[in-house]
């Protein structure tokens, strides 16, 4: 069973580690710091009102995590929700995850976001089509969106 939940210091260490994974790999384009990281699971525990950080927890094992960052937009008239991250680890990939994430986080801003919003390398292939199977659009500036009423 799949559990979509707000970090909690016990999520610390295998959040830290899947970042350090996944900054490394094909999927980004540049490397972050390591404290960039810890910094950022701290913001989400001390209740940073533009973060929010989820542990996936898939019969009681972390199998993954989401950031969300949350920002006004002007283009689209209001909140817009950034999905900064969205990792699963290798054992549970193909197990619907990454797709429960992205339900739970349009369920959960719908009628208060106006877009979610989201950045893939087009390296990130299996990502790109994921996205696009949720209805995300590419833009030229190679970001993409989708919109929300």
């Amino acid at each position: 069973m799949l559990t979509i939940r707000d970090f909690t210091e016990a999520d610390r260490k295998d959040y830290l580690s899947m970042c350090a994974a996944f900054y490394t790999s094909t999927a980004v384009l540049h490397n972050v710091p390591a404290e960039h990281f810890t910094r950022t699971f701290d913001a989400c525990l001390q209740g940073n009102p533009y973060l929010r950080g989820f542990a996936f927890v898939q019969d009681g094992a972390f199998a993954g995590h989401g950031l969300l960052s949350l920002t006004w937009s002007g283009e689209a008239g209001g909140l817009c929700v950034l999905l900064e991250e969205a990792s699963v680890a290798p054992e549970f990939r193909g197990h619907g995850i990454g797709s429960a994430f992205l339900r739970f986080v349009e369920e959960t801003y719908r009628g208060r976001a106006k877009r979610l919003r989201l950045e893939v390398t087009h390296s990130n292939i299996d990502a790109m089509r994921l996205y696009k199977r949720f209805g995300y659009e590419e833009y030229d500036y190679v970001q993409m969106v989708k919109e929300l009423s």
